[in-house]
């Protein structure tokens, strides 16, 4: 049965947990909808992942509502949740809302936005105006900058207050889940102890009530990416780099195309 906002706190209250893999196009899309997978985030981590970005500030809403729209179709079966860029719901609430439009008729089922301060009164005006919203916390990658790099969050217990406080202040605005991003383990199972609605974890330890990953991540894309809360169930990138090659010998040894390639 396809996901949706209210199914997601019931995943929660029968201790089920929940799968989420982050995808960007058509093609996965596909390959993801006929798969066992819960739902879908559309992030704006295809600034990194499809046009190689060093980060996620650089995308954009327009170019954010071209990978949902992608997925959306590729993927009727599974609940999509859009990102909301960078800035893009840090303006007015006729500009924030205009984004969230655009998303939302791209073909989201949902809109996650990073960080609580700031961010209560539009949550609450996105969930009264018909959008379930998911909060996201810990690591927010669209604060880099301020943050000083992809670091751990919730190490000091301020932060760790902070953080329970955000959560709780999330849900208070009609969040009806929250990813939960690089925090100790501990933290997290408290949050998620705490809260009523879901929390969805990446590299956020096993308690919580879900799991998210980087589709092209958990493939083993990137070789050189090893963060350690990544577990890579293929590896792509020297699988795909072999297939590439025996087609370029193929070609330039003339073994391809045969007849059986041809038209006669």
């Amino acid at each position: 049965m396809k996901l949706n906002a209210l199914t997601f706190l019931d995943k929660k209250k029968q201790k089920q947990k929940i799968s989420m893999i982050t995808c960007y196009d058509f093609s996965f899309a596909q390959i993801v909808n006929g798969s066992d997978i819960d739902c879908i985030l559309v992030g704006d981590s295809a600034a990194n992942t499809m046009h190689g970005f060093a980060n996620t500030v650089h995308i954009d809403t327009q170019l954010m509502s071209h990978h949902v729209a992608a997925v959306s179709k590729g993927a009727p079966n599974k609940f999509v949740i859009g990102d909301l860029p960078f800035l893009s719901y840090r303006k007015s609430l006729t500009a924030n809302m205009n984004c969230v439009e655009t998303l939302m008729k791209a073909g989201a089922e949902a809109l996650k936005l990073e960080g609580a301060l700031g961010n209560l009164n539009l949550i609450t005006h996105m969930v009264h105006s018909g959008v379930p919203v998911m909060g996201h916390l810990g690591l927010t990658p669209q604060s880099v900058h301020t943050l000083g790099g992809h670091k751990v969050q919730g190490r000091e217990k301020q932060a760790q207050t902070a953080i329970l406080d955000h959560a709780k202040k999330l849900e208070e605005a009609g969040c009806f889940s929250i990813v939960l991003e690089c925090v100790p383990s501990m933290l997290a199972k408290k949050i998620a102890d705490e809260l009523h609605i879901p929390v969805i974890g990446i590299g956020a330890g096993p308690d919580v009530d879900g799991q998210v990953l980087v589709l092209q991540d958990l493939l083993g894309f990137n070789d050189n990416f090893k963060p350690k809360f990544l577990k890579k169930y293929f590896s792509a990138h020297q699988v795909f780099k072999s297939v590439f090659n025996e087609y370029h010998k193929e070609v330039t040894t003339q073994m391809f195309p045969t007849a059986k390639e041809s038209y006669e």
